[in-house]
């Protein structure tokens, strides 16, 4: 500890040990250390989210599109399921560890459009669609790329987004098959799977993640229409507030934290091939949405997770189709 900071520190102690008084002594310097802690906390969250810079990591042997991607302890990161170039669902279960991937195994069924979660030691895949209808299936999936059934969700959803607060994976919005859905669904491993809160409005393709104890939703597909909507979700209090605006509407984007960040990566709007190649940083105390960087090239419906240093940006879609790379976005400073 240095400046200010740590001469408060110094001069609240010294004064207690000058009074003589014990009881006096316990009392100061239990406010000055709660002092000195709450302004290391403040000083820790930036005034600002940072910017990232974009690099290749490597290149799929198999481009893919709407993977499910989650990162095992030791820094596996598992890329699931998706849309392959022909517009397939796929089962396999990819391990990326630096540049090089294997298959390991296999889901129960061909899936695209889920979303995936790490608890403990495994990873959690939720719904997803498999061919005209959603899934209501809840995988756990081992380091060994075992797959097991771990539960049901509600009901069958598949264009869903999911993060973990604690020990708790919440998976929000998402399509039936035929109806949209407006449902936050917590989950815990031998606890089934519930309603806990309600968007305000259905939402398909949103970008998700977990911030300082609060879920931050942003964008997604409204009926037809791509919105700009950003919402933080209180676990405890199940309800949801909207925080701010994207500057345009936005769907098919990636969602990750960093830093006490909440990152929007990439996204399309309502066209097809309305792909952008911005990332967007969403400061969840005030909801302000700042320019973050860019990535390669425009990209939509990939996948992104982070190991609490970097966020992996895995596979997605441009105007010239599916794309097999693996992107890491790291603090630029």
């Amino acid at each position: 500890m240095s400046g200010p900071t740590a001469g408060l520190v110094l001069f609240v102690a010294c004064s207690a040990a000058a009074s003589g008084c014990g009881g006096g002594t316990q009392s100061s310097t239990s406010a000055g250390d709660r002092r000195a802690h709450e302004l290391r906390r403040r000083a820790a969250v930036p005034a600002r989210p940072g910017p990232l810079r974009a690099r290749v990591q490597t290149v799929l042997s198999s481009p893919v599109q709407l993977p499910a991607a989650a990162i095992l302890p030791g820094g596996r990161l598992l890329a699931m399921g998706g849309l392959d170039s022909t517009d397939v669902s796929a089962s396999s279960i990819v391990e990326v560890v630096g540049s090089q991937e294997r298959t390991i195994g296999q889901l129960p069924q061909p899936i695209h459009d889920a979303a995936a979660v790490t608890l403990g030691r495994r990873a959690y895949v939720f719904g997803g669609g498999t061919g005209e209808s959603g899934s209501d299936s809840i995988t756990a999936v081992d380091s060994a790329g075992g797959a097991t059934p771990a539960g049901l969700l509600p009901v069958p959803a598949s264009d869903v987004g999911a993060a973990v607060i604690g020990r708790t994976a919440y998976v929000v919005g998402g399509y039936t098959g035929s109806a949209p859905l407006r449902t936050i669904v917590a989950f815990r491993p031998g606890g089934g799977a519930r309603v806990v809160g309600r968007l305000p409005v259905a939402l398909r393709y949103a970008a998700v993640a977990a911030v300082n104890g609060r879920l931050l939703i942003a964008g997604g597909t409204s009926g037809v229409t791509a919105q700009r909507a950003v919402y933080s979700f209180d676990p405890t209090a199940g309800t949801v507030t909207h925080i701010g605006d994207l500057p345009r509407a936005l769907t098919h984007a990636a969602g990750a934290s960093l830093n006490g960040s909440f990152y929007v990566i990439g996204g399309r709007s309502d066209s097809d091939t309305g792909q952008s190649s911005f990332i967007r940083a969403v400061d969840p105390r005030t909801g302000r949405v700042y320019s973050a960087g860019r990535l390669p090239g425009p990209l939509s419906d990939a996948a992104a997770v982070d190991d609490g240093f970097r966020i992996y940006v895995v596979g997605g879609r441009d105007t010239s189709g599916v794309r097999g790379e693996v992107l890491v976005l790291e603090p630029a400073g």
